[in-house]
């Protein structure tokens, strides 16, 4: 959790990014890095979107829409989380760049 706190959290929080691909950046990275760190027994995918979202609303976004991730793209979060192993973080960008879009689709429409 130190190297977790100390390196992409003090990096990407608070996140004032202002464009999109720097959004995705920081979800991505800060979202991979907690799952890699598992802290808790259960929850850590609630406690990963809780942060996620935090972010998110720093950034000016009213929230995130997880909904998507499922079947399918619920293997590819998974496959995501496993390549940032490596610090791969293009999977999950590709996951968060689906989440934000989708957010703010959704915040056009209503």
């Amino acid at each position: 959790m130190h190297d977790f706190e100390n390196g992409a959290l003090k990096k990407y929080t608070p996140c004032l990014f202002e464009s999109d691909d720097e959004i995705v950046t920081a979800l991505a990275v800060v979202h991979t890095e907690l799952m890699l760190v598992h802290p808790f027994r259960e929850g850590n995918g609630r406690a990963g979107r809780l942060l996620a979202v935090l972010m998110a609303l720093q950034a000016g976004l009213r929230g995130l829409d997880f909904t998507d991730i499922q079947g399918k793209k619920r293997k590819e979060y998974f496959a995501a989380v496993q390549a940032g192993m490596g610090q791969d973080y293009e999977a999950m960008k590709k996951v968060f760049r689906s989440v934000v879009s989708r957010t703010r689709q959704e915040h056009v429409y209503r």
